[in-house]
Order: structure tokens, then C-alpha cells, then sequence
């Protein structure tokens, strides 16, 4: 035997490649064109209903998987956007997340997630890596200036800002200042006037706005009414720490109001572990109704925002920009807010002075 003839050991051997299958073996299948089977896979002409049941049933026998890269170079697109958040930890930002890829899907899309940590600079390194490689860009940057770094960067490429608003730009936004207003009332309504309110961060939109509403419900209670304002960052931890210093105030509140449910939960841990009874002792309420806010205990009165339609509505926005070669006028929705009311918060006790804000 020649070494010509040797046969490679069984264990060296490579399995033999089956050839991918190509547009134009789907075109020979079906007996038409290239170009009339990339309208009919793309969906965006006209076909012959009896030539598009042709050239699928082709396609499903070959077992024919187009080029995605392919595609995207000759549309020019990556069937891909990009998602922008402070962070992607926290059910909020899963809630957003779970919103946008339910629509995006069903319009055909992919997404990539990065998230900015309210930085500048880093802002600025995801949308660096996420330029070419998205058709559009999803952004939340409460606590960022966009205007700066889009101009540089991605000046053509479709945005859309949530929770902000800058310069020309769509956004979505959510109407957390009539949210604050609703949740006062409802304090209000059960007797509570020594409201205490704990803050998000200073530089938050949202958390501005929220504050705002509060502080116009407190309006006419003077420096009483600052007395009873707590930073926060919208942790948990923040919340159990500012809960922890409340307590203490003399007279105590007879509510807290969280900026948001993540502080709200944590407030509820402090006064469960400082053995202060929820809500004949205290009320706390939230803001967001993120999904775990309806199983602590108490279950949490908070003011509900439809965190995944705040998520679908931004691909909306998106994919109409995307989808349009025309410049068209700037888009502002805003997400209307709702009261929810659940077991944190009662009647303030009998025999506790103080009227509705």
C-alpha cells in the first residue's frame, strides 16, 4: 500500500460537510427567480400567493436558514437595536427590558443590552461599541446630558429617550409628578399629615419630579414639611437606613412615601425589624408597582406605571423611525400613572393630630 493509499485513522477522520444550502438552490427548487424569492422571504413586495406557497415550501424542504449577514448588507440594517439603562440590574430595568424584546421580536428584531452606570464616559464607550452594529438605539439616561455625545457619535442613527427629555429627540416619559400628586391624596384622604418622603438621587428626572409632586402637596406645611425629606439613592439599603432615622423624628410621621418600591421595601424591613406595626403604626407607600410589590408583607400601596408598556411604546417610537425615510416631527408620549391600593397603608391612628395636605 502506497502512502497515497493510507487511510487516516478512524479517530483523525473529520466528517464530511454537507454543503449549505443557498438562495438559489430554494429558486431552483421552486422553479423562479433569486429575486422573487428574496421578496417573498422578506415579505416586502407583492408575490402571487401561489408563488409564495411555492418558494416557502421550498425553502422548508431544503431546510434553507438565510445569511443574516448577508441580508443585513444588502438592506443595509442589522435587524438589531441597541438598549441603553442606568443599569440592568433591578426588576425595574427587567421590566423594560422584558418590554422592548417582546415587541422587538415581533417586529423581526434582535436587541442588545448594555448598561451605562449614569456615567458620561461610559455611556460614551457603549455607544462607541453599539455604533454600526444597531439600526437604532433605545436610551435611558435620567441623570446624563445626551445632547453631547450624540452629536459626535451617532448623529443619523434613530433615538428614542426614555424617562428624559433632550433637545429634538423622541422620548417617552412617565407622569410621575401627577403619580406623587395621587399617592398625597390618597395619604391625605386617610388622615396622614406628617407625610414623611424619601428621595431619589438629586440628579434623577424622575426622582426630581416625584419630589416635586410631594412637596406641592405639602405645600403650606413650611419647614415642617422639608424636615421630613430623607436622601436616597433607589435602593433598598437607602431605604432601611432612612426608615431606621424617621423613627426617631418627634413627633414620628404617621407615613412614608418612597420615591420609588425599592426604597419602600427596604423601609418596610426597618420597621418590621424595629417591631413598628404596618400600617396601624405607620404607613409606606411606593412608586413604580414593580412585580415583587404586591407579594411583600404587607403588600405594598404604590402608584403603578406599566414598566413593560413603557418598554413596548419606546420600540414603537423606535421602529416607526426606523422604518421611515421621511423626516417626520418629534414624538413625546408620556405613560399615564395609577393608584394602587394594597395593605401597607391605613387610617392614621385615633388620638394623632393633623389634617389632609
Amino acid at each position: 500500500m502506497t502512502a497515497s493509499e493510507r487511510i487516516a485513522p478512524r479517530s483523525r477522520r473529520r466528517p464530511r460537510r454537507t454543503a449549505a444550502v443557498t438562495i438559489h438552490d430554494v429558486a431552483a427548487r421552486a422553479g423562479v427567480s433569486v429575486a422573487t424569492v428574496s421578496r417573498v422571504l422578506n415579505g416586502k413586495e407583492l408575490v402571487r400567493e401561489e408563488t409564495s406557497r411555492q418558494v416557502l415550501a421550498a425553502a422548508k424542504l431544503l431546510r434553507y436558514v438565510p445569511n443574516v449577514a448577508a441580508r443585513s448588507l444588502s438592506i443595509r440594517r442589522s435587524q438589531t437595536i441597541g438598549i441603553v439603562l442606568p443599569d440592568v440590574h433591578g426588576e425595574f430595568f427587567s421590566e423594560v427590558i422584558r418590554g422592548i424584546d417582546v415587541a422587538a421580536r415581533k417586529a423581526g428584531y434582535h436587541i442588545l443590552v448594555s448598561g451605562s452606570h449614569s456615567d458620561p464616559g461610559e455611556m460614551l464607550e457603549v455607544l462607541e461599541t453599539m455604533h454600526g452594529r444597531v439600526d437604532g438605539l433605545v436610551v435611558m439616561a435620567p441623570d446624563v446630558t445626551l445632547a453631547s455625545l450624540r452629536e459626535p457619535l451617532v448623529p443619523d442613527l434613530p433615538l428614542v429617550l426614555l424617562n428624559s427629555t433632550d433637545g429634538g429627540l423622541d422620548s417617552i416619559t412617565i407622569d410621575n409628578y401627577g403619580g406623587a400628586r395621587t399617592m398625597m391624596r390618597h395619604l391625605g384622604e386617610l388622615g396622614h399629615a406628617r407625610i414623611a418622603f424619601i428621595k431619589g438621587p438629586a440628579q434623577n428626572g424622575d426622582a426630581r419630579e416625584r419630589l416635586r409632586g410631594f412637596r406641592h402637596a405639602m405645600r403650606g406645611h413650611g419647614a415642617a414639611a422639608r424636615m421630613l425629606e430623607l436622601s436616597g439613592d433607589f435602593t433598598e439599603e437607602s431605604g432601611y437606613e432612612a426608615a431606621k432615622l424617621l423613627v426617631k423624628q418627634k413627633p414620628r410621621p404617621t407615613a412614608i412615601f418612597a420615591a420609588n418600591d425599592s426604597m419602600a421595601i427596604g423601609a418596610l424591613s426597618a420597621l418590621t425589624d424595629l417591631g413598628i406595626d404596618v400600617p396601624r403604626a405607620m404607613s409606606v407607600a411606593g412608586f413604580d408597582d414593580i412585580p415583587i410589590a404586591r407579594y411583600v408583607a404587607p403588600p405594598l400601596t404604590t402608584i403603578r406605571v406599566d414598566i413593560a408598556e413603557l418598554g413596548r411604546r419606546a420600540f414603537a417610537v423606535l421602529f416607526d423611525a426606523i422604518e421611515s425615510a421621511a423626516q417626520k416631527q418629534q414624538r413625546r408620549e408620556c405613560i399615564a400613572t395609577s393608584l394602587v391600593i394594597r395593605n401597607s397603608t391605613d387610617r392614621r391612628l385615633q388620638g394623632r393630630k393633623g389634617g389632609a395636605p
